[in-house]
């Protein structure tokens, strides 16, 4: 659902800024609209392994939309659920990666514009209301998805001098989340995770194939590990980041 005189700031900041080529209105929930909503808030960011998360929203923790995001600012990735992007760009790059079928393909796009060095941007003037998980519900298909597509992403887009160290960090972190949810009794979700892999390392070569940009950006991440500042170092919100 569209608020009122949405539209105007994204035409107008394409308009007036031709190095950017992407942008994303402020995500609000739709049930409840005075916090932001999951699926990318307030804009989107990828700690160094990969792992993404939002202005607004780091990992369950949902803020309140206080306008303390409203600046136009410099994003990594802006979400599928409702972003603008300028067709010439889109079709460059030849869009979506349709081996990705759903979840994270949106991030891989944003970091391929970012590779060939345009602006993701996030409008906080332009405010939308989204139902989050309408395409798939949380389940172990969607587990085997994000974790599947994300190595994927990686694959394609890091920077070959730390392409394999950051895989193998990446790899690890999905063993630690298969243990837990072992330990929750979520077997279905550690198989996912098992599937995941599997269906990576089948696919790994034809990634890698499909590295075609001449320059892969080491200028890719926010923060180093965002798994333990959020659940180590307990900063539960955006802005007790520091950026690294």
């Amino acid at each position: 659902m569209v608020t009122p005189n949405w539209l105007p700031p994204l035409i107008e900041h394409f308009d007036t800024h031709p190095d950017t080529a992407i942008l994303q209105p402020h995500i609000l929930d739709y049930k409840k609209p005075t916090h932001f909503e999951y699926a990318g808030a307030a804009g989107g960011y990828l700690d160094a392994n990969g792992v993404p998360f939002c202005r607004g929203r780091l990992f369950t923790s949902l803020e309140e939309d206080q306008g303390q995001y409203d600046l136009p600012t410099e994003i990594f990735w802006a979400s599928g659920a409702c972003f603008f992007i300028r067709s010439k760009q889109f079709w460059e790059l030849k869009g979506f990666d349709a081996d990705f079928f759903a979840h994270q393909e949106e991030i891989d796009l944003c970091w391929r514009m970012h590779n060939y060095g345009f602006k993701t941007m996030s409008i906080g003037s332009s405010k939308v209301k989204h139902i989050g998980g309408a395409t798939l519900a949380p389940s172990p298909q969607k587990v085997f998805l994000n974790h599947r597509n994300s190595l994927c992403m990686l694959t394609k887009n890091l920077p070959r001098k730390v392409l394999y160290r950051r895989l193998f960090v990446r790899l690890c972190w999905d063993g630690f989340a298969g243990v837990y949810y072992f330990l929750r009794f979520n077997f279905l979700s550690t198989w996912a995770i098992i599937r995941a892999h599997v269906s990576f390392y089948k696919r790994f070569k034809s990634m890698m194939a499909k590295r075609t940009n001449k320059i892969q950006s080491a200028h890719y991440y926010h923060t180093n590990n965002i798994i333990l500042t959020y659940f180590l170092h307990k900063k539960l919100n955006f802005r007790d980041l520091n950026e690294e």
